[in-house]
């Protein structure tokens, strides 16, 4: 899920790390640091069409190097969220560096994420664009209630609640999507699909190149 740029960030950079308040945080997250550029998959792969699986194995070497490599190539690709599918891996894990509607910024991972929505009584569907790093070059506009509440697991195995409002409230619920195997493009409707397609397919090009960009300044470009 693509950052975004129209919500300023007060000047004392009020951050959420994993669900809880830290007076401080990096611009660039230290699994960032470590991590290596990935590939990340687009619409049509069949990586994204399937349901991933549990993630078993925890406090793993591999599972950190696949978080921090996913922490950077979100970097590169200028996003809020990034799904383990979207780099190919199809586990149920997402990684997010993103703000909400009050200007919060919320970072962090979630293994194995179950999503709860707020029921009918406190339902409330907000419309607004939303782009998807695997739709590179397209927004829409999607309802998604405003606000989300996901329970999972660090990648030591410790149980998280992270609870999001707004901005963040749509990107849990964006990413939790990926995680069952579907994009925000499914849905919108036959037309609106259609659309979507063509901004991608007019904008595609210029957003990787962009995103090489990026992923050159790093000094660790793309995998295979």
């Amino acid at each position: 899920m693509p950052v975004r740029h129209d919500r300023s960030v007060p000047a004392d950079r009020r951050v959420r790390l994993q669900g809880r308040p830290v007076d401080a945080y990096p611009a660039l997250p230290p699994e960032a640091e470590r991590g290596t550029v990935r590939r990340i998959t687009e619409i049509g792969e069949e990586v994204l069409d399937r349901p991933c699986r549990e993630v078993t194995g925890f406090g793993t070497p591999e599972l950190s190097a696949l978080i921090d490599d996913m922490f950077l190539t979100m970097h590169v690709a200028d996003g809020a969220g990034l799904a383990a599918n979207q780099v190919g891996v199809g586990l149920r894990l997402f990684v997010y560096d993103c703000p909400d509607d009050d200007g919060v910024r919320h970072v962090g991972h979630v293994v194995n994420p179950v999503l709860h929505e707020p029921g009918p009584a406190e339902r409330r569907l907000l419309e607004d664009g939303e782009g998807c790093l695997s739709v590179p070059g397209a927004v829409m506009e999607v309802p998604r209630t405003h606000r989300a509440v996901v329970h999972g697991f660090d990648k030591d195995g410790n149980p998280l609640v992270i609870e999001g409002t707004g901005y963040f409230a749509r990107c849990l619920q964006h990413e939790t999507d990926h995680l069952h195997g579907h994009t925000y493009l499914d849905r919108l409707s036959r037309r609106d699909r259609k659309d979507a397609l063509r901004q991608m397919a007019a904008r595609r090009d210029d957003v990787l190149a962009r995103r090489a960009r990026r992923a050159a300044r790093s000094g660790r470009p793309p995998t295979d």
